[in-house]
């Protein structure tokens, strides 16, 4: 009886320590009418095993997508639908984030549904079969096929980081996605979802008992020792390197280019960078350099944007979303689809002729453009101007109450307290010479990557032009020719014969990637 009452002692020494350990983002909001919790795991797809990238998506979707606690997945969906909760996982590269959202009345109904989903999902082979139906479909079909931009995206990841770690989709390869098993999964969420790597994120109008109770279940997870996994860092290109995706069907060429930034949130630079950042391309501004340079002048494309930053669904997001920090870093320029030859022929008949789209004047527009930042560096007016802009739009990244605690998650991975309070103090003391540095210091345009993905069609041609260094003439209708200025005209001529400092142009067949 004695060493039973010791032991019970000895256990729940342990158990305080570890909840004591628990690093907690908390943001009381006493007027909230929900609570948000966000379960924080340092693993992400870095994490997956060689041969079975794909794995922590995986196991994150059964958490969050199958059966727990004995109830279906349907069954949990029915249960909390008169409740208006809802909850969901993000995997990134580096973390795996569960959200979990409900009106203060019903959190106490609510809550042993997230014990159940985080602590006691079921496995079950039924939602495994489901769930990797869907992934396979995935990277087998989808990621190729729904959008041309996204694709570019993901495969300039590839090739940034190829070799390493942070190379592979999310959602692992063909060929991976097809090797887990269902013990696989179970295996790894015993592995890396433990309560060695949790944080807790809690905002709204919570109680002190809701969060010791999500403290002392955190406490529960596997007690497997966890050692942290470094994501790999990005290659350095050996002049301009080109991979261009032929596929059939391609809507226009989509161009993603980028290099190694050396730095992130957690220094100081990267406040100077933004403000050279939001005036040469911030994401669906209009004002931008970029978006001036290619849209709004020479009608070419939807949209031109650049980032320091990983930007995740740039197609949907209006504002840079949290639940994405990454330590392992690169800046880049994204181009959304040009048009190609092909359609250029079936729009205007006088463009019959022309054997290339505008990819290759887009991509040297592009460079340009940062090549003048980097000689001429901004001018005090447009300095003054972006970082004005900068200080109040930034106050926007954080509406609600999931996207404010997202952001003082986020700040606590970068070793900063409250990231945008200490940003906007930041920007206030930035001087334009200090920006200018760091354009100096951080871009280049001689040794970057890129990938295109494009038509079959105009593939071939697109890479001997780039290969070459061929003058890329833009290409008009008549009717917007008959708009522009000599002035523009006249920098066309000089942007079709900008020299690309071209290192290797590689063609890979759409079929071939993400194998």
């Amino acid at each position: 009886m004695k060493f039973i009452y010791q032991l019970t002692i000895s256990l729940l020494l342990l158990l305080s320590s570890i909840v004591q350990a628990l690093e907690v983002s908390e943001l009381p909001q006493a007027n909230a009418n929900k609570v948000v919790i966000k379960v924080r795991f340092d693993n992400g797809s870095i994490v997956d095993p060689k041969g079975k990238e794909g794995l922590t998506y995986a196991t994150a979707a059964m958490l969050a997508s199958g059966g727990a606690g004995g109830m279906s997945y349907a069954q949990l969906q029915d249960k909390m639908y008169p409740w208006a909760a809802s909850y969901d996982v993000v995997v990134d590269k580096q973390i795996s984030t569960f959200t979990f959202a409900v009106p203060v009345k019903f959190v106490e109904q609510f809550y042993p549904l997230v014990q159940a989903i985080l602590l006691h999902p079921d496995f079950l082979e039924q939602d495994f079969t489901r769930l990797m139906k869907g992934q396979q479909n995935y990277v087998d079909q989808v990621v190729r096929a729904s959008s041309d931009e996204d694709y570019s995206k993901f495969a300039l990841e590839n090739q940034l980081f190829r070799g390493g770690n942070m190379a592979h989709l999310l959602t692992g390869t063909s060929q991976s996605v097809a090797s887990i098993r269902l013990a696989d999964i179970k295996a790894h969420y015993h592995k890396v979802f433990t309560r060695h790597n949790v944080s807790l994120g809690i905002a709204g109008n919570y109680s002190t008992t809701l969060l010791t109770q999500l403290k002392n279940d955190l406490a529960q997870l596997s007690d497997a020792p966890y050692v942290a996994v470094q994501p790999s860092q990005p290659r350095a290109a050996k002049g301009i390197e080109v991979e261009i995706i032929s596929k059939q069907d391609a809507f226009g060429s989509a161009v993603f280019t980028g290099a190694a930034l050396p730095i992130t949130r957690a220094n100081d630079d990267f406040a100077a960078l933004m403000i050279a950042n939001s005036w040469m391309g911030e994401h669906r501004k209009s004002y931008s350099r970029l978006y001036q340079k290619l849209r709004e002048t020479r009608s070419m494309n939807y949209g031109d944007y650049s980032y320091i930053e990983w930007y995740n669904n740039g197609g949907g997001n209006q504002l840079p979303p949290s639940g994405v920090p990454r330590a392992s870093n690169y800046w880049s320029i994204w181009l959304r689809p040009v048009q190609i030859a092909q359609q250029l022929h079936a729009q205007y008949p006088e463009l019959a002729e022309v054997k290339i789209g505008h990819a290759h004047f887009a991509l040297r527009l592009a460079l340009r453009e940062f090549s003048l930042l980097i000689q001429n560096g901004m001018s005090a007016d447009d300095f003054a101007a972006t970082k004005t802009f900068l200080r109040s739009y930034t106050k926007l990244y954080a509406q609600g109450p999931e996207q404010q605690l997202g952001w003082l998650m986020d700040s606590a991975f970068y070793g900063r307290s409250n990231y945008l309070v200490e940003l906007d103090k930041l920007l206030a003391d930035v001087s334009l010479d200090q920006v200018n540095q760091a354009i100096r210091q951080y871009w280049q345009v001689n040794n970057l990557f890129v990938t295109i993905v494009t038509d079959n069609s105009e593939a071939q041609a697109l890479a001997d032009s780039l290969t070459n260094n061929t003058p890329s003439p833009m290409s008009y209708s008549t009717l917007v020719k008959s708009g522009l200025s000599p002035e523009i005209l006249a920098e066309d001529e000089i942007v079709a014969n900008f020299k690309l400092n071209i290192g290797k142009v590689t063609l890979v067949p759409s079929a071939d990637t993400f194998k």
